[in-house]
C-alpha cells in the first residue's frame, strides 16, 4: 500500500468512522435497551450496535463496493479485491451500557497477511487514533493530528498493563495473566479498545486480553504496530484471528511479558 493508496483508504475510514459517530451519539447514556446474545454468559447487544454497524456498511457500499466486510452484527460479505474491511461498531458494550468512555469504534483493512490500516475511534470525547505501516496519529476534536509512539519501557517492573480481565477468560488464562500482574508497577481493568489506543498513544506498556474476536483486535494491531508498539498471541504467533493478544511497547517488554504467558499456557 503506497502513501496515495493508503490516504485514500484513510478517507474512508475516517468516513465511516464520521458516520458512526454521528449515529452512536444520541445512544449514549440514553438508557438503551439491552439484548443479551450469549448462550452462557451475559454478551449484551443494542439497537446502537446494530445503527453503527449499518452506517459504516453504508459508506462501504457507497465507496469500496467490491471489498469485503467482516463485521459483528451482521453477515459476512464477500469481495473480490482481496481486501476486507473488519469492523466493530461499539467495542466494549459493557462498558457502553454503563456509561463509561472506554468503548470505542473499530474499523480495520486487512489483506491475506493481517490488518494493514487501522482506526480506534472514540466518539464521546472526540478521540481517533490512526495507524497504517508508518503512520500513527491521534485527534482530539478540532485539533491537528498529532503522530504516536510508545513508550520505550523494557522492564516489567515500570510497566503499566490495562486489561479487561477478570471480565473475560478461562480459569486457566486468569492465573497466567496474573503472574504477568504481579511483575508490573500498575494495572487497570475493563478498559476494552481504550487500553490500546493509550498504549499507541504512548501512556501505558502492556494489554493482556483473552477470548477476542477478528474484529475486536484487527484495529488494535495496526494502530499499536504503526505506533512501535508489538502484538502477538500469547505463543508469539499472529493475533488478527482473535482469541488471545499480548500488546506491548517494545520489543524487549513483549518478551518478558510472553516468557511468562507461554509457560503457563
Amino acid at each position: 500500500m503506497n502513501d496515495e493508496s493508503g490516504a485514500e483508504l484513510v478517507r474512508v475510514a475516517d468516513r465511516m468512522a464520521d458516520a458512526a459517530r454521528r449515529v452512536v451519539r444520541p445512544y449514549f447514556r440514553a438508557g438503551v435497551p439491552i439484548e443479551d446474545k450469549g448462550a452462557s454468559s451475559f454478551d449484551p447487544v443494542t439497537q446502537a450496535d446494530r445503527a453503527v454497524e449499518r452506517a459504516m456498511r453504508q459508506v462501504l457500499a457507497e465507496e469500496r463496493p467490491q471489498d469485503g466486510i467482516l463485521g459483528e452484527e451482521e453477515a459476512p460479505v464477500a469481495g473480490s479485491t482481496g481486501l476486507t474491511w473488519v469492523i466493530d461498531p461499539i467495542d466494549g458494550t459493557r462498558a457502553f451500557i454503563s456509561g463509561m468512555p472506554t468503548w470505542g469504534v473499530l474499523i480495520a483493512l486487512t489483506d491475506v497477511s493481517g490488518p494493514v490500516l487501522g482506526v480506534i475511534d472514540q466518539p464521546f470525547m472526540e478521540e481517533r487514533f490512526h495507524g497504517r505501516a508508518g503512520h500513527a496519529s491521534y485527534t482530539r476534536g478540532a485539533e491537528a493530528p498529532r503522530p504516536m509512539v510508545t513508550r520505550q519501557t523494557t522492564d516489567l517492573a515500570d510497566a503499566v498493563l490495562f486489561t479487561t480481565f477478570p471480565e473475560i477468560g478461562t480459569a486457566e488464562e486468569r492465573v497466567a495473566f496474573e503472574a504477568v500482574r504481579d511483575r508490573v508497577r500498575m494495572v487497570r481493568y475493563g478498559t476494552d479498545c481504550y487500553g490500546y489506543a493509550l498504549l499507541a498513544l504512548g501512556q501505558i506498556d502492556l494489554v493482556i486480553e483473552a477470548g477476542l474476536m477478528p474484529y475486536d483486535i484487527q484495529a488494535p494491531i495496526a494502530v499499536v504496530e504503526a505506533a512501535g508498539g508489538v502484538v502477538t498471541d500469547w505463543s508469539g504467533g499472529p493475533a488478527h484471528q482473535g482469541g488471545r493478544a499480548l500488546a506491548a511497547a517494545t520489543p524487549a517488554l513483549h518478551a518478558a511479558a510472553l516468557e511468562i504467558l507461554s509457560d503457563l499456557i
